[in-house]
Formats: C-alpha cells, structure tokens, sequence
C-alpha cells in the first residue's frame, strides 16, 4: 500500500479553494483594474441603490466591484482566508449556496434600509456572511468541528463584528449587518437540510 504524506493530503485538500477563491479574488481585480482605468470608476453606478429599480440589479453586481484598489486589497485577504475555511469545511456545492443566499440578503437588506442617493458595492457583504456562517454553524451543529472552527475565526476576525454597526466614514454597516444575517440563515438552512437527509438515509453501523 502506497504510504501518503501528510503534507501531500492537506495539498490535495488545499487545490479546490484555493483555485475557487483565488479565481474569484483575480475577477475582482480584473474587474477593478478595468474599471478604474478604462470606465474611470464608472462601473461603481451599478452597486446597490438602495429603493430604486434600477438599483436592485446591484444586488447581483454589488459583490463583484469596489470603490477603489484601498477597498479591494481590504477585502482580499478575508475573503480568501473566510471563503477558504467555508470551503474546507463543506461540500463545494453548499458554499455556492451559502454564497448566493449571503449575496441576495445582504443586498435586499442594504436596498431596503439605507438612505436613499447612496450606492453600496463590495465584498464585504460575503466576508460577514461567511463570518456569520462559520460562527452560527457552531451554535446549530454543536460539534467538536464547527466550535473549533468557529472559536479560529473569532480568534482571527473577531474585531470586524464592529463593522456591522452604524458608524459612518462612508461604511455600509447594512451590508455588513445583512450579510452576517444571510450567514446565519445559510447555516441553519444547511443545518435542516442535513437534519432531514439523516433521517431519510440513517446512518448505517
């Protein structure tokens, strides 16, 4: 029998998020790059405006821009750390869901309660959201798992919880706030759905 490195097990591991989120850090600076050298940061219009029509297309769009490369290089490397230990710790399948339940939550959210002549964009919203997941997943699965992964993020994402309250400078504290919201409704979500798949398919001994 072939004896495995250690090593080579946590590379294998490693290769799907990192090609996953690392994909989608790259479309983010890509997409930054053109905008702020090609459309003069014209593309920022089609964030989130929150009570308009219009607007609610940046539902959709919000995640992918940013106010500048401060912004974005702010965002990066949560992102990649978050998504990463969301990755790690569900099936591929499940983090597209938790992400497409954070994305439309945290949008409605921000559409629905901040000022009307403002345009909220960013990644953000899915930072929280992940950070709600990984945290709310602790307190639905009660497992020796999900707690020592939820107390790693507090240990390092603990002081972001302050950015989900109201506190200007032109942060979107609803975003953050709705996101976090979104992470935790996509934890219970997954949570029921993996109540009712164990008691249709029982475990066998």
């Amino acid at each position: 029998m072939e004896d495995r490195h250690p090593q080579t097990d946590l590379w294998s591991q490693l290769q799907v998020p990192l090609k996953v989120i690392g994909g989608f850090i790259v479309l983010l600076w890509i997409l930054e790059i053109v905008d702020q050298f090609i459309f003069s940061g014209g593309l920022d219009s089609f964030g989130v405006r929150p009570r308009t029509i219009t607007g609610l297309w940046g539902i959709l769009w919000a995640p992918f821009l940013h106010g500048g490369f401060r912004h974005l290089f702010a965002n990066t490397g949560p992102i990649l750390v978050l998504g990463s230990i969301v990755m790690l710790s569900r099936p591929l399948r499940d983090f597209f869901k938790i992400s497409f339940i954070v994305i439309i939550i945290s949008g409605l959210g921000t559409w629905l309660i901040a000022p009307r002549g403002q345009v909220h964009l960013g990644a953000s919203g899915l930072i929280f959201g992940y950070f709600g997941f990984l945290l709310l997943s602790a307190y639905f699965e009660r497992s020796c798992r999900a707690i020592v992964i939820a107390l790693v993020v507090l240990l390092l994402y603990s002081g972001i919880i302050w950015g989900a309250l109201p506190q200007g400078n032109g942060i979107s504290w609803q975003t953050h706030l709705f996101g976090f919201i979104g992470g935790g409704v996509s934890a219970y979500l997954i949570y029921q759905q993996k109540n009712n798949f164990d008691m249709i398919v029982p475990n066998e001994y």
